[in-house]
């Protein structure tokens, strides 16, 4: 997916949270760290764009509530979270770059429920690669990517990596760097 791609996925994520939420007002984008931060700004500005309220984004650090802690690093490094303000009766909207197991997902809803009692929380994703292991289902969608296990999506976004791109890599032997998939028929990143 190149950056042309990836800005218009944006733009439709934007255009169905608008089209789908009547009252923008009691609206809330969360993005879960890192790259779903740098997408709740970007959607912040193209639902503003589309016509609503500007809503409030706020960054979520799940590294806490992860089932899978004690294998990611000896110490983990934390971000920390910042909610904007009381999240209870509204509407939030938990934005990630790509959705896999749905296990960040798990997490993210435990760490936003001890923030608060929300009316709704929907999910929004750039990149659906399936795999499920949680019954985990984004509200909102950029591109469903078919993927096996051995592959992996790498969203690159110009805030933290200086381009926007999303890359569909393969798992290389182990100790050597991962490389990118190779293209088969009607699969495109």
């Amino acid at each position: 997916m190149d950056a042309e791609r990836l800005s218009r996925a944006l733009a439709r994520i934007a255009h169905q949270i608008v089209e789908r939420r009547r009252d923008a007002e009691g609206l809330v984008l969360v993005g879960v760290r890192t790259r779903g931060v740098p997408l709740a700004r970007r959607l912040a500005r193209l639902v503003a764009e589309a016509g609503a309220p500007p809503p409030p984004v706020g960054a979520l650090d799940i590294t806490l509530y992860r089932d899978d802690l004690t294998t990611v690093a000896p110490q983990p490094v934390l971000r920390g979270t910042e909610i904007p303000g009381s999240i209870d009766g509204r509407t939030v909207v938990l934005v990630d770059d790509v959705l896999y197991t749905g296990r960040t997902v798990r997490a993210a809803l435990d760490e936003i429920i001890d923030f608060g009692r929300p009316a709704r929380i929907k999910l929004a994703v750039l990149v659906d690669r399936g795999h499920r292991e949680l019954p985990i289902c984004p509200d909102y969608v950029g591109q469903m990517i078919t993927t096996t296990r051995d592959e992996s999506v790498q969203v690159l976004l110009q805030e933290d990596d200086g381009a926007d791109r999303v890359l569909l890599l393969e798992k290389a032997p182990e100790g050597r760097p991962r490389r990118p998939a190779k293209k088969k028929r009607g699969r495109r990143a």
